[in-house]
């Protein structure tokens, strides 16, 4: 982490007690290129949605992503990897119904790579909690991709108790039958970069559907990706299961994602 800030001011280790000691909040996270982002309104409504969720109240997503503006240019930064996570310095867990007002915390880093290694990914049995939001509980995430990596995989893909694929540990997954990508339906947080693509997909005229993926079925597909925040990542292998890379793709999905504007974010 490069730097980060709470209400537009330094923050403190005593500023962060109450989110490590709590860990109750959510947040998203974004690339900025030369001050700007795609999805900016996936982002807004995101924010204020899940603080609507979380906390009774109303946060003001607008705000939020000049108070990121702000930080970056303080920060004489135009490229990061940027998060906003909202929490509450008054929260209380002994009493988490006393209502608060959310306070909002910038954090900036490098930006991420455009050029990913491939991923080769284990399945595992689990749904997250309250999984349509992208809130601050993310110990299963990264406890079932230490895991995998223990196991001698890249990460972790997620499925239900029906034995539908749903997710990945902070990824959503896209498969490829040679003419349509498939989004696979079930309980996961639909993130903002799977958002944006879809509608990229669409402008592009790249068909596309949602259904549910049953794990014994994954053969059938040609290939697979990950999309996050962070951007796009091809998926060679689960478990047993072999794709391979398919270059086309990865340029196909590139291609439609430059199509969306890059918007200020203030």
């Amino acid at each position: 982490m490069t730097s980060a800030s709470l209400n537009g001011q330094p923050a403190t280790a005593d500023d962060l007690r109450a989110l490590a000691l709590a860990n109750y909040g959510h947040f998203t996270s974004m690339q900025v290129r030369d001050g700007a982002v795609q999805g900016r309104a996936l982002h807004r409504r995101r924010l204020e949605e899940a603080t609507q969720g979380l906390f009774g109240t109303r946060l003001d997503g607008d705000d939020a992503l000049k108070q990121a503006a702000r930080a970056m240019q303080e920060a004489g930064l135009r490229d990061a990897s940027l998060r906003i996570t909202v929490f509450s310095t008054r929260f209380d867990y002994r009493d988490p119904a006393r209502s608060v007002t959310p306070d909002v915390l910038v954090s900036l880093a490098p930006p991420s790579s455009p050029d990913k290694p491939a991923l080769r990914v284990k399945s595992y049995p689990f749904v997250r909690p309250l999984p349509q939001y992208k809130h601050v509980g993310t110990f299963p995430l990264f406890h079932y991709r230490r895991q995998a990596l223990a196991d001698g995989y890249d990460d972790a893909l997620f499925v239900d108790p029906a034995g539908q694929v749903v997710e990945g540990s902070i990824w959503n997954l896209g498969l490829w039958d040679g003419e349509t990508v498939t989004w696979p339906e079930g309980p996961a947080l639909r993130g903002t970069a799977e958002r944006l693509l879809r509608q990229a997909l669409e402008e592009v005229g790249v068909p596309q559907r949602c259904g549910p993926i049953p794990l014994a079925e994954l053969g059938r597909y040609r290939a697979g990706f990950a999309c996050n925040a962070s951007g796009l990542q091809p998926v060679v292998a689960v478990d047993g299961v072999a794709w391979g890379l398919d270059t086309a793709l990865m340029g196909v999905l590139k291609k439609a994602l430059d199509v969306m504007p890059w918007e200020p974010l203030a």
